[in-house]
């Protein structure tokens, strides 16, 4: 069973700069999306970061310039890159990764998630 386990968050300074990395225990066949939540207590999580496979990644507005997703298909894994960091960024970061494959007239979908890693930019 693949598991996801997500490292590089910490504490940091506003203007400051962390890259969070999820790496898969196992190669993942079919992926249709890569995606990075946040979510802070009492509110709803909040997708940051998508991308699929044959097109550019999108951002929610509040990161567009700031956070860039890749991928590093030889180490399994996928990278958060987050620059001039501000306070409301504070949050516990997941990385998603979801499946789709066909056999026959069967589709066959999957979810993975990381455990979560906590991003505090404070003063």
């Amino acid at each position: 069973q693949v598991q996801l386990v997500e490292s590089g968050g910490g504490l940091v300074q506003p203007g400051g700069s962390l890259r969070l990395s999820c790496v898969a225990s196992a190669k993942i066949y079919y992926i249709n999306a890569i995606n990075w939540y946040r979510q802070t207590p009492g509110k709803e999580r909040e997708l940051v970061a998508a991308s699929t496979s044959g097109g550019s990644p999108t951002y929610v507005d509040s990161v567009k310039g700031r956070f860039t997703l890749s991928r590093d298909d030889a180490k399994n894994t996928v990278y958060l890159q987050m620059n001039n960091l501000k306070p409301e960024d504070t949050a516990v970061y997941y990385c998603n990764i979801q499946t789709s494959s066909r056999k026959g007239w069967d589709v066959y979908s999957r979810d993975y998630w990381g455990q979560g890693t906590q991003v505090t930019v404070s003063a």
